[in-house]
């Protein structure tokens, strides 16, 4: 394999503090693996912004290149799952947690986290998707086995974020009635535009009654930040109904009882996509890639170049962003 050099987002720990700074290395000090891809885009996400800013929960060892997505052409392959010139989607996973990831122009990973482009996508539109859409994915997929759109209204909690705000859109797309719970009181009709049928606003479901269950009034839930909003969702769901959630961005705490589950038979149902086998990946991806595919896909997300990262990184800690945030590698 020839060595090529190529330019990356890195981020150092010295002296305690995390800079990070774009540099150009070489793919001869990349973890040697099965595939070698050459990436085309990347896109951020909140684990990509605590690695980047020294979280050692997300990734122990510095200096590091975060990015747990990448879109991009396979450069060289000892897999015979793969050859040079492959189209090919890598999420999840290690990538960008402790191994170099997708905000490197190059990333060498092992041939099983590795998924071919499906045709109904393109790099960009995957890379729109990405870690955070794969997630919906999941979510909905796990859902919808309990919960069937004519039994009532589906709520999704972070509405305008990147899983929340696909939530809403497959949701939608697969007859569903949405109601969308945010903080963003300017962000409606961008809900409304993703297929929102209903919106409440995130402080005015923080500040439900106490009691250990209340009126049931939602068929179901995508979650995607844990915390109170859990809490509530849990006690307003109608009987067998389900919650699938991914996220603790508001709390990891889940303070509760059991009357939800044993009054009512609810559902709740933990999501996580990082290390999702590989068999129902491919499955996840050809969905999104056909039925579930957002008709506003290209409407959704921001274009950034590395140079640009640091600020993003900024504005999602801070809970600024909306949609998705994509990255394109080659500028």
């Amino acid at each position: 394999m020839k060595s090529i050099e190529y330019k990356a987002y890195v981020v150092e720990e010295i002296e305690g503090n995390f800079i990070s700074s774009i540099k150009t290395l070489n793919t001869e000090n990349l973890s040697k693996n099965d595939v070698l891809i050459k990436v085309h885009y990347s896109s951020l996400n909140y684990k990509d912004a605590l690695s980047a800013t020294g979280n050692k929960g997300v990734t122990k060892a510095y200096p590091h290149t975060p990015g747990i997505d990448a879109s991009g052409i396979v450069e060289f392959s000892e897999s015979e799952e793969f050859k040079a010139g492959d189209k090919v989607i890598v999420t999840g996973n290690d990538l960008g947690m402790n191994t170099a990831g997708g905000f490197g122009q190059y990333i060498s990973v092992p041939a099983e986290w590795v998924v071919k482009l499906p045709e109904g996508l393109s790099m960009k539109e995957a890379m729109i998707l990405g870690t955070a859409g794969f997630t919906a994915g999941v979510q909905i997929s796990r859902l919808s086995e309990l919960v069937k759109p004519e039994n009532g209204k589906i709520l999704v909690s972070g509405a305008t974020g990147g899983v929340g705000s696909v939530a809403v859109s497959i949701l939608n797309k697969l007859g569903y009635q949405v109601t969308a719970i945010s903080g963003k009181s300017t962000e409606h009709e961008f809900l409304k535009s993703m297929g929102a049928n209903e919106i409440i606003s995130r402080s005015d479901f923080e500040l439900q009654d106490k009691r250990p269950i209340l009126s049931a009034k939602y068929a179901g839930a995508v979650d995607t930040v844990g915390g109170i909003i859990l809490e509530n969702i849990l006690k307003t769901l109608q009987p067998l109904g389900a919650v699938t959630t991914c996220g603790s961005v508001s709390s990891t705490q889940l303070n509760t009882t059991v009357f939800p589950f044993i009054l009512r038979g609810i559902s709740l149902i933990g999501v996580s996509s990082q290390n999702y086998p590989l068999n129902l990946r491919k499955k996840i991806w050809e969905k999104l890639s056909a039925d579930w595919k957002p008709e506003n896909l290209l409407e959704i997300y921001s274009e950034i170049t590395l140079n640009q990262v640091d600020e993003a990184v900024k504005n999602i800690l801070q809970g600024k962003l909306k949609g998705r945030t994509i990255i394109k590698m080659n500028e």
